[in-house]
C-alpha cells in the first residue's frame, strides 16, 4: 500500500538525516521524496500503513509531516 505525506523537507541532507530511520523501522518497503512539489512529498510503499509512526518519525526531527488522503 503506497502512502502519500506532506512535509516539511526541502533538502538532500535533510532526507539523509532521515534515511536511516526509514530503512531500520520499514525495511522492506520502497520510498522516495519529491522535493519539487510544492509539498515536498515523502512516499512510501508497504504492506501496513503505519502512519503515525511515521509521522513520530518526521517530528522527531522536527519536521511537519501530514498525511494526504
Amino acid at each position: 500500500m503506497i502512502s502519500v505525506f506532506k512535509t516539511s523537507v526541502t533538502t538532500e541532507s535533510e532526507i539523509q538525516q532521515l534515511k536511516i530511520y526509514i530503512n531500520k523501522l520499514f525495511p522492506y518497503s520502497k520510498w522516495n521524496f519529491d522535493l519539487e512539489d510544492c509539498d515536498n512529498i515523502f512516499r512510501i510503499d508497504i504492506k501496513e500503513t503505519k502512519t503515525e509512526l511515521i509521522i513520530f518519525l518526521f517530528r522527531i526531527f522536527d519536521f511537519h509531516c501530514e498525511e494526504l488522503k
